[in-house]
């Protein structure tokens, strides 16, 4: 097999083009030694498909190119699929993460995404276009953006609770959708 084959290197680009990806932070660390500071870059990346799959990865280097390309790669090696109910979430869900926690509220279609830094990239990538959310506690991005996954990972599909809980699924939709169906 030592014949080039342009056909496969072309589509492990594809499949690497497919992820969108946000650079949420990049941070100086320091760390302390007997002859002073050490300081590296660390960058938080997060990926996602804009279909409800998303990867969260952090890369220390002393370059902020090499940092970046290590969270990218930790990223795509991170990922996972979150529920969503069409263009938002499909319940209230509130994710914590040492002190930082985000409120993930669904919200009718045309709301848009009502969030800021973090939490809007990464909203963003998995493919929510309307939410509500709120930041509380700890303002650390590291720690919000970790609480926001927390979140979406707990996000269960109506469906599957309304099997669970052994209810129709129509009273675990969301409230503009138990309207359209009265209408």
């Amino acid at each position: 097999m030592s014949e080039y084959d342009p056909t496969l290197e072309h589509s492990e680009l594809e499949a690497q083009d497919a992820y969108e990806e946000r650079v949420i932070e990049i941070a100086r660390v320091a760390k302390v030694v007997k002859g002073g500071r050490r300081f590296q870059f660390r960058v938080t990346v997060v990926v996602g498909d804009k279909k409800g799959t998303i990867g969260l990865g952090v890369g220390k280097a002393n370059a902020v190119p090499d940092a970046m390309r290590k969270a990218s790669e930790r990223a795509r090696k991170n990922l996972h699929q979150v529920n969503l109910f069409g263009t938002t979430v499909p319940h209230e869900m509130i994710g914590k993460v040492g002190g930082a926690r985000v409120l993930l509220k669904p919200a009718s279609p045309g709301t848009g995404v009502i969030a800021a830094g973090g939490v809007r990239a990464v909203l963003e990538v998995a493919g929510v276009r309307d939410i509500l959310t709120k930041s509380m506690g700890s303002s650390n991005v590291l720690n919000v953006v970790k609480a926001t996954f927390a979140a979406l990972d707990k996000m269960r599909s109506p469906y599957v609770e309304a099997v669970r809980r052994g209810k129709p699924v129509s009273e675990l939709l969301p409230f503009w959708e138990r309207r359209k169906k009265h209408a």
